[in-house]
């Protein structure tokens, strides 16, 4: 209801929940004071436990970033983020969200603009990348975009 889904829900369930933030047109729903700037607005579904439970006790949407600055590798456990713990209104521990000593888990979810029907633009390559791109390629025959 917060955002124009133009995709198969096949496809949302074989990419959801799990490592992919989707990017889709905005539904004027969405409050306006998120995303500003943009007719889209990300979309994920975490394949973690805890972070799913909070999502389904609360009746609208989460607006999060992730717990690093800009640019730098995500954190997977609080701990890593102390340094801002001063910054945050509320810090919640439900646990590490990825295996620790992966570097591959600090790549942060691949982001893919599905907004444009039958095209796909990678945003962030994210560590699902390889997954993703066959999925969008080869079972939907979505094509890349150009830049």
């Amino acid at each position: 209801r917060y955002c124009h889904v133009n995709v198969p829900d096949e496809l949302l369930r074989d990419l959801l929940p799990g490592p992919v933030t989707l990017v889709l047109k905005r539904s004027e729903e969405l409050n306006k004071d998120l995303n500003p700037f943009t007719s889209l607005v990300g979309v994920r579904i975490p394949n973690h436990p805890f972070i799913r439970e909070l999502a389904r006790a609360c009746s609208g949407p989460l607006a999060l970033t992730s717990a690093n600055i800009s640019c730098q590798a995500s954190t997977l456990t609080v701990s890593e983020f102390q340094d801002l713990w001063p910054q945050l209104s509320v810090i919640i521990d439900g646990g590490p969200i990825g295996d620790v000593q992966s570097p591959e888990c600090r790549l942060g979810s691949t982001v893919v603009d599905l907004s444009v029907s039958g095209k796909f633009t990678i945003i962030r390559p994210g560590c699902a990348l390889t997954s993703t791109v066959e999925i969008l390629r080869q079972k939907y025959g979505l094509i890349p975009e150009s830049s």
